[in-house]
């Protein structure tokens, strides 16, 4: 999960649907009204989810109501409550709608809060929460690292792709001990630039500045 900024004008077409007299449904909105919402979540995402930050096509992803629609459906054509999620079987939002009731405060919102204050990635694939979180702060962590099931079958295929950036990082720390700050954090942040918008960003970037040392709370 990773910081996301939401356009605050929504899909025109969902000013077409009210909550008590619409339903959310297979053809409700419209093809062409979920193109029109995708469009916005691409803009938002960079065509990732929302949650894991895997790849998603038109072939793996649904619009997912992060307050699930069947114990708060006045939230059902709420722009603000619609993220773009994969179709991962077991994580994420198809994992989250099987978790029964949980209050939906315990969860890390990306477009309203910073995940990364909250979670940290190794180099092994594995996600926790961040060391010196408050109590309420690591419950929170804990609780969405549970309900969307980052810390499982996604850590082998986080750790494939984090595999390349773990001998980056230490030619990186090489550097640092060796030479002043100011000869290799500008070549750090660009190569931190040149992966923000590849799948699983947060977690390369994590090995990249190394902050698995952290990643388990005290």
């Amino acid at each position: 999960m990773h910081k996301l900024h939401r356009d605050a004008i929504p899909p025109t077409c969902l000013a077409r649907y009210q909550h008590g007299r619409d339903q959310w449904s297979m053809g409700s909105p419209l093809p062409e009204e979920r193109q029109e919402i995708w469009a916005k979540l691409d803009l938002m995402q960079g065509q990732r989810c929302a949650y894991c930050e895997a790849s998603i096509s038109d072939f793996s992803r649904h619009i997912e109501h992060f307050r699930q629609r069947s114990r708060y459906p006045q939230g059902s054509f709420d722009w603000t409550n619609l993220f773009g999620s994969c179709n991962r079987a077991g994580s994420c939002g198809d994992h989250k709608d099987k978790c029964g009731n949980y209050p939906p405060g315990d969860l890390i919102k990306p477009d309203e809060e910073d995940p990364e204050q909250f979670l940290v990635f190794s180099d092994d694939g594995s996600i926790r929460p961040r060391a010196g979180l408050s109590d309420r702060d690591r419950q929170r962590a804990e609780a969405s690292i549970r309900i969307f099931h980052l810390d499982g079958v996604l850590n082998q295929i986080r750790r494939s792709e984090v595999a390349g950036y773990v001998q980056t990082a230490e030619e990186f720390a090489e550097m640092a001990e060796v030479f002043p700050e100011d000869q290799w954090l500008p070549l750090l942040e660009e190569e931190i630039a040149n992966i923000a918008n590849l799948p699983f960003s947060t977690a390369i970037k994590h090995v990249l500045t190394r902050q698995s040392a952290n990643r388990r709370g005290g």
